[in-house]
């Protein structure tokens, strides 16, 4: 029995310090409110950096779509960096009134690609925007990013959302996505803390991002690691919420193993790198925003977390309660309502509705490929892992 409770006590507080976090964020995320930009303005240059590796099946279309903008069509330029493409695709991508900038590396990264466009690129510009090679702005994405500006920001992240809703994955990876947005955007600006930025959908101060891209040298991860230093100067980074960029999300279970798993090592990377000069800072300093965005890296995926609190929440209340140990119950019976509210508070309205009711039967496979992907990161941040795309209009079934 007293061994029992050694280890009930342990879970409990692994699960616990975790569960707290996001219920902490996703409650608060509940009280976000825009701020409302006078787009009234000035009217700035803007790049809209896209770098692209073997995108061949979308990148035309991501070009026409990104030409369309509610803004003034001589004051910004839509830049694709084509690395590895097909002939036939540079052809049709030099007829549409864009620049284009060929590179080729030995190894690829997206660190590399804009830094190498930003060398070569002449115009003055005022804000960098950088998008993955599927996104598709909304119309009015850079009018709004525009007017932020106007104010004193050095970096903000749009609100990337689901472009395709199309399969039970497509389902769950969008429905992470919000919570992710609810969490580490909405949550941590109500709190006053920074966003948390995704690699796209992102602007910046044209000439600062330039100046941190060449500090940059990351193979996955280059938003992280932009982040943190952002973070460890004191810089604060906003968000906006009605400013949509609109994301191809996974179709497949492979896809969704692959993307973890990038995703995963990148963060125990910057996890090990930065943790102890985050609480030194925030010791000597007081940045909280370094110290927290470093404790962000060693959260738990919050499906796995949903995971391990439902089964050791339940397994445990079931254990106990068959050895009449009742000491412990009324924790995990917080700890499971805990983390099932920051779900609830984090999933939009829109998904509570039969696809999704299907999709999750998907969820313990979800779960079991973050589980393995957690036993696979080992490397997986030396090498560039490339998530094909293949949708290029938004998708709602």
């Amino acid at each position: 029995m007293a061994f029992l409770n050694i280890i009930q006590i342990i879970i409990l507080v692994v699960l616990g310090l975790a569960t707290s976090y996001i219920f902490v964020f996703s409650f608060a995320g509940l009280f976000y409110k825009d701020k409302k930009y006078d787009t009234n303005c000035k009217i700035k240059k803007i790049a809209v950096l896209i770098p692209a590796y073997k995108e061949d099946a979308v990148i035309v279309e991501v070009a026409k779509n990104a030409l369309k903008q509610e803004y003034s069509a001589d004051s910004f330029d839509v830049i694709v960096i084509a690395d590895s493409f097909q002939e036939t695709t540079l052809q049709s991508l030099k007829r549409l009134p864009i620049k284009l900038i060929e590179v080729s590396f030995e190894n690829s990264t997206k660190a590399k690609a804009l830094n190498k466009a930003m060398s070569v690129l002449e115009r003055d510009y005022d804000i960098a925007v950088v998008l993955d090679a599927d996104n598709i702005m909304a119309a009015d994405f850079l009018e709004k990013i525009n007017a932020v500006f106007e104010e004193d920001v050095i970096a903000v992240q749009g609100h990337r959302t689901a472009k395709n809703v199309n399969t039970s994955w497509a389902i769950l990876d969008a429905i992470s996505e919000e919570i992710n947005n609810n969490i580490f955007r909405r949550g941590h600006r109500v709190l006053g803390l920074s966003s948390a930025i995704i690699g796209s959908g992102m602007a910046f101060r044209y000439n600062y991002f330039k100046s941190i891209m060449l500090r940059t040298d990351a193979i996955g991860g280059f938003d992280k690691e932009i982040e943190l230093k952002m973070l460890k100067e004191g810089r604060t980074i906003f968000y906006l919420n009605d400013a949509l960029v609109y994301d191809e999300k996974v179709q497949k279970a492979e896809v969704f193993g692959n993307q973890r798993r990038r995703w995963l090592s990148a963060q125990l990377h910057y996890f090990r790198k930065d943790i102890f000069i985050a609480l030194k800072e925030l010791l000597t300093k007081g940045n909280l925003d370094y110290f927290d965005k470093a404790i962000q890296f060693i959260q738990p995926p919050r499906i796995l977390l949903l995971g391990a609190v439902m089964f050791f929440g339940f397994g445990f209340l079931f254990l106990n309660f068959t050895m009449e140990n009742f000491a412990f119950n009324l924790y995990w019976v917080v700890l499971i309502t805990a983390c099932i509210l920051s779900f609830v508070f984090s999933v939009p309205k829109y998904f509570y509705n039969t696809k999704t009711l299907k999709a999750l039967i998907s969820l313990p496979k979800g779960m079991m490929l973050m589980l393995l992907s957690l036993l696979k990161i080992k490397g997986a941040n030396k090498t560039y892992i490339h998530t094909q795309h293949t949708t290029t209009n938004i998708k709602t079934d």
